[in-house]
């Protein structure tokens, strides 16, 4: 089984970008990302209604961090500390070495290479500082902007699932990729 400590929480650079740990100060930015239909339509989550429910996510989030059971970085650009966007392994199973990863973007930053850039930060952490043997990204299958990233960043198709979500009173397929370790 993996032994993870995200004490202290690991602030990945890269070219464009700095992913920290989100605060109380990002919930008006938060907020705007998780209580806007058209970035929430292929997460199968309800959407913010206030900025408290909004803090209240980054509270949940940081509490996942705090036990070592999941972790989210805010996406920020380095000239702007303004949060565009969060990843982060959402789901853990340590005894399977395995985790699986989830994002979202501002439309405002979309084609920009923003997300593949910290993907690619994200699943090299996984792999070198996390130990992963495997990553999983699961999106829906109409979501195939989310499906090129993935793809993009060496993932590969390995099961298209019929119905096997149920969300809003409506059952839904999935798509799951999946990446292993190259450091075997």
């Amino acid at each position: 089984m993996l032994a993870i400590n995200f004490t202290p929480f690991p602030e990945l650079t890269t070219n464009r970008l700095i992913l920290r740990q989100m605060k109380r100060e990002d919930e008006t930015d938060f907020f705007a990302l998780r209580s806007n239909p058209e970035i929430m339509r292929f997460i199968p989550r309800p959407i913010a209604q206030s900025i408290a429910d909004a803090f209240q996510l980054i509270q949940s989030i940081n509490d996942g961090i705090r036990k070592n059971e999941s972790i989210t970085w805010g996406i920020t650009l380095h000239h702007n500390p303004t949060v565009i966007g969060t990843i982060g392994y959402v789901r853990m199973a340590k005894e399977h070495h395995r985790a699986e990863v989830g994002y979202l973007l501002s439309a405002d930053f979309r084609g920009q290479g923003i997300m593949q850039e910290a993907l690619s930060a994200v699943v090299d952490y996984g792999f070198q500082q996390m130990k992963l043997h495997s990553i999983e990204g699961i999106v829906d299958p109409q979501n195939t902007a989310s499906a090129s990233v993935l793809e993009k960043a060496g993932f590969q198709k390995e099961a298209h699932f019929k119905e096997n979500q149920f969300y809003k009173g409506q059952f839904h397929d999935s798509i799951h990729y999946s990446r292993l370790t190259p450091l075997v």
